[in-house]
């Protein structure tokens, strides 16, 4: 889908264009099947400036005997920042008590970020993605609270948009939803995919306020299938689907973004390559996108 022309030629001069921070987010190479340490390690190898790790595996890893001290001092001793993390704590389901658990569960993943030298994690809209349709204000409150929680344990929650769900997956929901937070650590976390698979055209992108996107996640979309049939599986590389990512990145940055990219992909055809291989190639091509025009 493309952006109208004149958003399209809007992007600002070289001269201005930021230094992203290139992060893996360890789904891109199966992070389920690869021991953390490994992932960290291959971040690191690759070239990554950051990890986007996956909390579940660093609680497998602690089931184990692992120390979570451990994984900070070695994500800090390969120079790289933990810029964001993934969790599913059900911080929006209507349910009282398991909202209720959702957000202990919450403060526990966040309390883990700190503790691994993080400061931000996904919000996604877990336990809400089927219907009822909630209020996007009842919405906003429940994410007030969450990022209540988070302020205690130095981690912000970033309101994130799951193109699948029947909930908080359109870009003016997530937007409202920052907004009518009225809260200073109140921030977004988008995704080229999920946009489009919530049937974004990215006309509205312009509306995003860059200082409040601290992390994109990076990947791109081929023409088929058809949007109504697309799943997380058929993601590819940046820049080898029909995505317009240089004029998404364009109108971000004319607002003042200026933060993390990070690759985020599911493809089961990737997962067959060695890992390594895989995180190599996407930051040479997400690198290869992020280029000012």
């Amino acid at each position: 889908m493309a952006l109208p022309s004149q958003l399209a030629q809007a992007g600002p001069a070289e001269k201005s264009w930021p230094k992203f921070r290139y992060c893996l987010n360890t789904s891109t190479i199966n992070g389920s099947e690869v021991p953390v340490r490994e992932q960290i390690q291959i971040a690191s190898k690759a070239g990554y400036d950051a990890i986007e790790l996956w909390l579940r595996d660093v609680t497998q890893f602690v089931e184990q005997g692992g120390k979570v001290a451990e994984l900070a001092k070695e994500i800090a001793d390969l120079g790289l920042g933990l810029d964001s993390a993934i969790a599913f704590g059900s911080w929006l389901v209507d349910d009282e008590q398991k909202r209720k658990q959702g957000l202990e569960q919450c403060r526990r993943d966040m309390e883990i970020v700190r503790d691994l030298g993080g400061h931000r994690i996904a919000a996604p809209p877990v336990g809400a993605t089927g219907e009822p349709k909630i209020d996007l204000d009842v919405v906003a409150q429940r994410y007030v609270r969450l990022i209540e929680i988070g302020a205690e344990c130095d981690v912000a929650p970033q309101v994130e948009l799951w193109g699948f769900s029947s909930n908080m997956a359109k870009l003016q929901e997530v937007l409202y939803v920052a907004a009518a937070a009225n809260h200073p650590n109140a921030c977004l976390l988008l995704d080229v995919y999920h946009m489009y698979k919530g049937g974004s055209d990215f006309t509205n992108i312009g509306f995003v306020p860059g200082t409040k996107l601290h992390c994109l996640h990076m990947n791109d979309y081929p023409a088929t299938p058809a949007l109504a049939d697309i799943k997380d599986a058929d993601r590819v590389y940046p820049g080898d689907g029909v995505a317009p990512i240089a004029e998404i990145l364009h109108a971000l940055v004319a607002n003042g973004f200026h933060g993390t990219l990070s690759l985020e992909l599911f493809n089961r055809e990737y997962w067959k390559l060695p890992a390594l291989e895989v995180a190599k190639t996407g930051l040479e091509k997400m690198k290869r996108v992020s280029l000012p025009a």
